[in-house]
């Protein structure tokens, strides 16, 4: 499985902020990209790649990491990783997207509930 690095990201977000992005917290930021290899007692915490995407998803939206436009990261980060796994975002309208990452960022959703609306956006 292949895996964002911090370069990644911090590329990611110029495109997402259409310029250079302001990071608020580069500790977070490297937090949320770290999230999807999370290992207990030697077993994946998140053992599959739509999971893992779930919490790169839900890290990138909550952490706040840029000053501005921190869904749009979340979102373009995800399609990347998800891509760069061999597995395609199927098309979807902006406004679909927006409800998505806005109902992450504002219902508090565990990562099953990500999981299960991510899994229907992918194939």
């Amino acid at each position: 499985m292949s895996y964002l690095t911090l370069e990644d990201v911090l590329s990611l977000a110029i495109i997402a902020v259409n310029g250079e992005p302001l990071v608020r917290d580069l500790g977070l930021l490297g937090s949320a990209i770290a999230r999807p290899r999370t290992t207990l007692s030697g077993a994946d915490v998140y053992p599959d790649l739509i999971s893992k995407a779930a919490a790169l998803l839900q890290s990138l939206i909550n952490n706040h990491e840029l000053v501005d436009g921190n869904k749009r990261l979340a979102w373009l980060s995800v399609a990347v990783f998800l891509q760069i796994n061999e597995v395609s975002v199927l098309k979807i309208a902006n406004r679909d997207v927006v409800k998505f990452v806005n109902w992450v960022g504002s219902t508090n959703p565990d990562i099953e509930q990500i999981t299960a609306r991510l899994k229907r956006l992918v194939k």
